[in-house]
């Protein structure tokens, strides 16, 4: 049996819990062509996001060729970070964010094999800011590429609670 990981990062609120990892959630730029998260029902549906900071793509290439496993990690942090950007707009407060689904691509070779080592990062960070709202199912995917040579891409599903 898997026992789930320990809530590491104090803090009563999600809130205090993002500002005592030295974390903010970023501005995300409105689109022409998409919007960042649409609701159906009681499902919040977030776009895919990329690990963008401040308009600048934190990394391209391919994971296990061109780009580190441990860079990877920190790029998939951030992704989820703009996700959770996202959320908020949906829902106003961060504390009301539950996830339910994320979906973690990963441009990698066919025979990389470390997709959910990425996407573990990302399933930390969610865990360490919410909580058990932070948990989630997940799927983690390699693909051959991603828009802009991106070497993550996070999708997510969450709910207000």
């Amino acid at each position: 049996m898997n026992l789930p990981l320990p809530q590491t990062v104090r803090g009563e609120t999600a809130t205090e819990r993002l500002q005592a990892l030295g974390l903010e959630l970023p501005h995300l730029d409105g689109n022409a062509y998409f919007v960042h998260h649409r609701a159906a029902g009681e499902s919040i549906y977030i776009s895919g996001q990329l690990p963008f900071k401040e308009g600048v793509l934190l990394g391209q290439g391919i994971v296990g060729r061109d780009v580190e496993l441990e860079r990877a990690k920190e790029l998939a942090r951030h992704a989820a970070l703009n996700c959770l950007a996202a959320a908020v707009q949906a829902v106003g407060d961060l504390d009301r964010v539950r996830i339910v689904q994320m979906l973690v691509f990963v441009a990698s070779p066919p025979d990389f094999g470390l997709q959910s080592q990425v996407a573990n990062a990302a399933s930390e960070l969610l865990i360490e800011v919410l909580g058990e709202n932070g948990r989630h199912a997940r799927t983690a995917i390699g693909v051959a590429g991603l828009p802009l040579n991106t070497p993550v891409e996070i999708q997510m599903v969450c709910t207000a609670v």
